[in-house]
């Protein structure tokens, strides 16, 4: 019996020198070889805007890699943290006033940058790293990717006018705001979630309906939460993590574009 893998391989004459395509996407953490070559095959993987086929070979370090179009993470050396930012920390790389910043709590080496920003004293998860295609990916707004927070408001228990408002969009000086998902687990908490990424959103969005927040919590970004992630301590996602973040940040392109 013929090796299946021998066809696959014999074509790889045909494309520039580089690594079988199969290869890098299982490095990268998409599965098997065998699992990374039904996605090709199935036409769900491009390269440089193009649909590739089984024996292609790619330069991780410099082709555009992509499944379901998201950024498929194959460029070597890519680093992704998930923190727990503290309040008083400025999501910024430097601070010109010399207050501590999120870089103060990652490693030095290699250079990252956040992903997206909280402010001063919003507390919660954020994404660290030096894969700017996916950054750019998390924090476009037609990607739909999800962040959930949790914030204490004035007031007391909000009125279900006022939920039904902060659910249907309210009225900002920068427009109306796209539908969120809002729940009160108590008087004066509410779980909102929110794929907008305007400056100071929920705060302002609060403020609009009678109850400004008093302490908000970023505690999901997509598909990635950790509970026992502590204020000021970060961890590497995992492979299984940086490749759901993908993979919800490729279906959440593709949703969007059904709608338009």
């Amino acid at each position: 019996m013929n090796d299946p893998l021998g066809p696959i391989d014999n074509l790889g004459g045909d494309f520039p020198e580089g690594q079988r395509l199969q290869k890098v996407l299982a490095a990268a953490g998409w599965g098997s070889r065998r699992v990374c070559e039904d996605l090709i095959a199935a036409g769900r993987v491009t390269v440089n805007d193009e649909i590739a086929v089984l024996g292609r070979r790619v330069d991780p370090g410099t082709d555009d890699v992509r499944v379901d179009g998201a950024p498929a993470g194959t460029q070597p050396d890519l680093v992704h943290y998930l923190v727990n930012k503290p309040t008083g920390v400025v999501t910024t790389v430097t601070d010109p006033q010399g207050r501590p910043t999120v870089m103060d709590l990652v490693p030095h080496s290699p250079r990252v940058f956040p992903v997206g920003r909280l402010d001063l004293m919003t507390e919660g998860l954020l994404l660290i790293t030096n894969d700017g295609d996916l950054a750019h990916a998390v924090t476009h707004p037609s990607h739909g990717v999800d962040k959930e927070y949790l914030t204490t408001v004035r007031g007391g228990r909000v009125s279900p006018h006022a939920i039904r408002m902060l659910r249907t969009g309210v009225e900002l000086d920068d427009g109306i705001t796209h539908p969120a998902r809002v729940s009160q687990p108590e008087p004066g908490l509410l779980r909102i979630t929110i794929h907008e990424g305007r400056n100071r959103q929920v705060r302002r969005m609060c403020a609009a309906v009678g109850h400004p927040v008093e302490r908000l919590i970023r505690v999901r970004i997509g598909p990635i939460s950790d509970r026992k992630l502590q204020p000021g301590q970060w961890r590497h996602l995992t492979d299984d993590e940086a490749m759901a973040l993908r993979t919800a940040v490729g279906h959440g392109a593709d949703t969007m574009r059904r709608r338009v």
